[in-house]
């Protein structure tokens, strides 16, 4: 059984916010009970390992956390994925495969997640990196990939930074 934990709020610690004054909610509780028995569920690992969701690219990808994120009257919801394997090395999975990726992890997880908690976000982040990194934390050394989108009709849209 997998309890629920209170939220707690994730702050930039860098120069240029991450996120709104106030920082940005992680989501634990039953919406994460939800995320990770979707995972359980569709991973092939054996019992007792970390439980990875699968992806197109066939890279194993594991969700660090779910951030509600409350811009200035903007919900914006942030589901954090390390893919270890992302990089711009020979034989890393570089952004142009990770793109197709993150496009699956919105409409296979982000969809089901905001509809089952009635969520209405102005914009849903998908973000891999080949480690785990703080919310709001530069790390100069880590690969990180991010694509945001907006959800209409039940598909994900994506937007253009």
């Amino acid at each position: 059984m997998i309890r629920a934990k209170r939220n707690r709020t994730a702050r930039a610690a860098s120069v240029a916010q991450a996120a709104p004054a106030g920082g940005a909610r992680i989501a634990r509780g039953r919406g994460c009970v939800y995320v990770l028995s979707c995972l359980v569920i569709m991973s092939t690992a054996t019992a007792g390992a970390e439980a990875s969701l699968p992806v197109p690219s066939g890279q194993t990808i594991h969700l660090n956390d779910v951030l509600l994120d409350e811009n200035p009257g903007e919900l914006w919801v942030r589901f954090r994925f390390v893919a270890p394997r992302i990089g711009s090395l020979v034989g890393q999975i570089g952004y142009d495969v990770a793109a197709i990726d993150m496009d699956h992890l919105c409409a296979s997880l982000a969809i089901p997640y905001v509809t089952l908690h009635d969520l209405k976000p102005s914009r849903v982040v998908i973000s891999l990196a080949d480690r785990v990194v703080s919310f709001g934390d530069s790390n100069p050394e880590a690969t990180q990939f991010f694509e945001a989108y907006r959800l209409e009709n039940a598909r994900c849209i994506w937007e253009e930074f």
